[in-house]
């Protein structure tokens, strides 16, 4: 509703009343046509949905502004209602059809995002590129109909003339073109004179904005961190419990949790899994507790609240506690995640065992530091001697019950209570203080030959405790990973461990693979550029066959590279961290977003130079004067639509409240900082810039005429002595001219009566005096 209210004044205050009410309905209109379509593709209404909806309110008025806006010209002209908007639908046809395709062009490729981020990401693209076709009917259909039924008809003489000159090239003057709109297209007018020096500042300030980054990084991450309304707490002990022992200490440590201000509500579960926030938890996990926040409003930070926690707890001998945040997005675990593989088992220990030494003692910074290593403990082996057995006509399936029962117990069936549905099993044990090593070996067992000891056939040996073997793609893996302190940037420390481990000599078997949120950066990123690069392979595609020229579509894509410089700015100015996901998704969209307004452009400019022949310098004037208000409103509306989720403020119109910093709006913050800053960047230095780079083959061809003209002339001049001056007859004689017949002159006899020498524009005309 914010962002609806945010368009809709714009529109009002621009356009006026009738018009923003029209471009109002094509908001309607275009959702409920985009919920139609949802619901007829079986999906549901989800935060991805909702937030491509609010991206969609901005640019879904693009098309309607671009038709109701050339039509308001033609209403203070004059021209009927009717009429009047028929000429806009048709006129604004091609640039509202190629703006519209080539925003679907930079949302197409995202609909191929892989993994599971493409699967959490893929409603974006999805609820955009139906939103966007339902704006392109809505412009071409619904505007002209409702504008001829509720347009107003009143002709304004100032307004006419004002739009008369900006319309019809024998009526425009520069001089004549008022307000802001006169500054700019006479400052433009200056600029498009030299177009070197102004092209060379553009793009100087372009490359500045990119350096400015480069020189202060703002740090890389996968998603967006955000404030946390749950967490995991990890109970970590190693050591063979007894499930008394566990809940002791589990009922210890939530002791100490529930002392804790802002927790809201604490479930224990036993053991490592309980189905937490995305795993089962670090190894040798004795047991984890689910925490629900209180309100974000009513509470401190969630850090705060998990250091809090720490803090309590760290006095309780013989365990660690591990605590993780809920991740809004695709589960990427710890903030450091590294998983060492080989093809060697005994190769894996050593270099686990390095690198976990290096992470918790010298990179610094870090917590809840856990490996994949076995824990060290015993198993107990026995064998039985079966050569032995036989000799008392005994076996194993005789001798393995009384070795069960001091261990898991003889089953002796299963039964299924009246009020269960699964069945139980009936196991035979003897009692807990009778299960040990001495009452195995007192156990005599009924043979032909008497009562035996069991321990004549059986030999015990402690042996080295077998671990869980894990294997990835083949080979065998094990994991190092660690949280780090709050405000501590993960991809510095990434980057200094992996300075780190490219200087150790590691196993020719070994390979250390980062991953995690590093692993998610690398292939986010790899995936973003294919997308840019699809994107602006299907604008080109779409501009080429609008223009059908090469230099016109090279001039349009140049906004793309301005509205990442306006990224680049945007995030050293705000100190925003660069994220793969919503940062690169801001890019490739702002793709196809920022194109419109070159489109609008250069679709007039081309219609002025081919329909009505005027010349190019003066064309892209005119087009500066006419398009510079429907431009600056499309981009202005496209901003309003995402500033309320890039600042994270939102206006409650129904409880009159205005909420600063929620908790939804913090998902989008990267995104809709990335769409704001590179779109008003973009449009600046396309105002600019586009109408120079228009003209500037003409600008330039004509200087390089009067240059070349001035050399050949002073080279005239040089070889003038040297050269023998010849003429040719009315008869086809060829004869010399004397060196002292410089001029013709001398040798046209008149008198100069009547002749008039009047000045004008600096040129001197020479004229007969009309008779009297």
């Amino acid at each position: 509703m914010t962002a609806v209210a945010l368009v809709m004044i714009t529109c009002v205050a621009t356009l006026g009343v009738r018009p923003a009410l029209m471009i109002g309905t094509s908001i309607p209109i275009s959702f409920m046509i985009a919920f139609l379509v949802v619901q007829m593709m079986g999906m549901t209404i989800n935060m991805m949905i909702m937030f491509g909806l609010v991206l969609a309110v901005g640019v879904l008025v693009d098309d309607p502004i671009v038709v109701v806006e050339y039509a308001e010209r033609k209403l203070q002209e004059g021209v009927p209602k009717k009429e009047a908007f028929i000429l806009a639908a048709r006129k604004m046809f091609v640039p509202v059809v190629s703006a519209t395709f080539t925003t679907l062009g930079a949302f197409i490729p995202l609909l191929f995002w892989p993994g599971i981020i493409g699967k959490f990401m893929s409603y974006l693209p999805i609820i955009v590129i139906v939103v966007m076709v339902a704006s392109l009917v809505s412009a071409l259909v619904f505007m002209p109909i409702i504008g001829a039924i509720i347009a107003s008809t009143h002709v304004d003489p100032k307004a006419k003339e004002a739009a008369d000159v900006v319309m019809y090239p024998d009526k425009f003057d520069v001089k004549k073109v008022k307000g802001v709109t006169g500054v700019y297209v006479r400052t433009l007018q200056h600029l498009i004179r030299h177009p070197i020096l102004t092209l060379g500042s553009g793009f100087f300030l372009v490359g500045l904005m990119f350096y400015a980054y480069i020189a202060n990084p703002t740090g890389v991450e996968a998603f967006p961190a955000s404030e946390a309304e749950f967490g995991t707490v990890n109970v970590v002990a190693r050591g063979n419990y007894s499930p008394v022992e566990v809940r002791d200490l589990l009922a210890e440590v939530e002791t100490e949790i529930l002392q804790v201000q802002g927790i809201q509500d604490v479930i224990m579960t036993f053991g490592g899994g309980g189905g937490g926030m995305g795993s089962g938890g670090p190894p040798d996990t004795i047991g984890q507790f689910q925490l629900q926040l209180m309100p974000w409003n009513e509470r401190i930070k969630a850090e705060e609240i998990f250091q809090n926690i720490r803090d309590r707890v760290k006095g309780i001998s013989g365990l660690q506690v591990q605590i993780s945040a809920q991740e809004n997005g695709p589960p990427a675990g710890k903030a450091i995640n590294l998983r060492v593989e080989s093809t060697n088992y005994d190769d894996l220990v050593p270099a686990v065992t390095k690198l976990r030494n290096y992470v918790e003692n010298e990179l610094g910074d870090t917590i809840d530091i856990e490996d994949g290593r076995p824990s060290p403990g015993i198993d107990w082996e026995v064998t039985i001697d079966r050569v032995e057995a036989a000799k008392y006509g005994i076996g194993v399936r005789e001798l393995s019950p009384y070795v069960q029962l001091v261990t898991s117990g003889v089953k002796l069936g299963t039964y299924r209570p009246d009020d269960a549905t699964d069945e139980l099993e009936i196991r035979v044990r003897l009692p807990l203080e009778e299960r040990t090593f001495d009452t195995l070996d007192s156990l005599r067992i009924v043979t032909s030959q008497g009562l035996i000891p069991v321990s004549n056939f059986i030999e015990r040996k402690a042996v080295p405790k077998v671990a869980n073997v894990q294997r990835r793609n083949g080979v065998y893996a094990m994991t190092v990973a660690a949280n780090l302190t709050p405000g501590v940037a993960a991809d510095a420390k990434v980057e200094q461990l992996k300075t780190w481990e490219a200087t150790q000599t590691w196993p020719s078997a070994v390979n250390i693979v980062f991953g995690g949120a590093d692993e998610q950066i690398n292939d986010t990123n790899t995936f973003i550029v294919s997308a840019l690069l699809a994107a602006l392979a299907l604008i080109a595609l779409v501009l080429l066959l609008e223009y059908n020229s090469f230099y016109q579509v090279l001039v349009t894509l140049t906004t793309v590279a301005m509205s990442l410089a306006g990224v680049m700015l945007g995030m050293v100015v705000t100190g925003m961290s660069f994220s793969a996901i919503m940062t690169g998704l801001g890019i490739v969209a702002l793709a196809g977003i920022v194109v419109k307004n070159g489109i609008v452009l250069i679709d007039t400019y081309n219609h002025y130079r081919r329909d009505d022949h005027v010349e190019p310098v003066k064309a892209a004037l005119i087009t500066a004067a006419q398009r510079v208000r429907p431009v600056l409103l499309t981009a202005t509306v496209t901003a309003l639509g995402v500033i309320p989720m890039a600042i994270n403020i939102e206006f409650d119109f129904i409880r009159r409240e205005i909420v600063m910093g929620g908790l939804a709006g913090s998902w989008f913050t990267h995104l809709s900082a990335a769409l704001v800053s590179g779109l008003f960047v973009s449009t600046a230095l396309t105002l600019v810039m586009v109408p120079v780079m228009l003209t500037a083959p003409s600008v330039l061809g004509a200087s390089a005429k009067r240059i070349f003209g001035w050399v050949l002339g002073q080279l005239g001049k040089v070889f003038a002595p040297f050269r023998r001056r010849t003429a040719v007859t009315p008869e086809g004689a060829r004869i010399e001219i004397p060196d002292d017949a410089n001029s013709a002159a001398k040798y046209i006899g008149t008198d100069g009566s009547g002749l008039v020498e009047t000045e004008k524009d600096g040129v001197t005309i020479v004229s007969r005096q009309a008779a009297e």
